[in-house]
C-alpha cells in the first residue's frame, strides 16, 4: 500500500505542481507583452489561459499533500524533521500561490491596458514559490535519516 501511495504522490506532485510552476513562470513575460501591445487579443486569452491553468492545478495539487501525508503515516515518518520542514514550505508555496500569486494574475488580467507594473513583483512572488517547490522536492529525495542509504 506504502508504494501505491507514493506512486501516487509522485504523480500528483509532477501532473499538478508542474503546470502551475510553469505557466505561472510564463504569466509575468506573457503579462509584459500583452500590456506591450493592448490591441494584441491573443496575448490577452494565452494571459487568461496562464491563469486558469494555474487555478485549475491549484486546485488539483490538493492531492499532493493528502497522498504526501497517507505515505508518511504509512512510512513512520510523520515526527521526522525533514517532513516537518517540507510540510511548512508545502503551506507557504501553498499561501504564495493562493494568496499572492492568483489574487495578483486576476488583478492584472482586470488593470488597464499598459498597467505592466505588476509584472515584476509577479516575477519575483513565482521565483519564491518555485524556490519553496524545489526545497520541498530536495529534501523529498534526500529525506536525511533516511534507510535508503542515498
Amino acid at each position: 500500500m506504502t508504494k501505491l501511495l507514493l506512486s501516487i504522490h509522485v504523480l500528483a506532485a509532477l501532473l499538478a505542481i508542474g503546470p502551475v510552476a510553469v505557466a505561472a513562470s510564463m504569466f509575468p513575460r506573457s503579462l509584459r507583452r500583452a500590456h506591450g501591445d493592448p490591441g494584441d487579443r491573443e496575448a490577452l486569452a494565452g494571459l487568461r489561459l496562464l491563469h486558469r491553468v494555474c487555478r485549475v492545478y491549484a486546485a488539483v495539487g490538493v492531492t499532493v499533500p493528502v497522498f504526501g501525508f497517507a505515505t508518511a503515516r504509512n512510512l513512520g515518518v510523520l515526527g521526522s524533521g525533514w517532513l516537518i520542514t517540507s510540510i511548512v514550505l508545502t503551506a507557504v508555496a501553498a499561501a504564495v500561490l493562493g494568496l499572492l500569486i492568483l489574487p495578483a494574475q486576476e488583478a492584472a488580467l482586470e488593470a488597464a491596458p499598459g498597467a505592466a507594473d505588476s509584472a515584476a513583483r509577479l516575477a519575483m512572488l513565482t521565483g519564491v514559490f518555485n524556490l519553496l517547490w524545489a526545497t520541498v522536492t530536495v529534501l523529498m529525495i534526500v529525506r536525511p535519516g533516511s534507510t535508503t542509504g542515498a
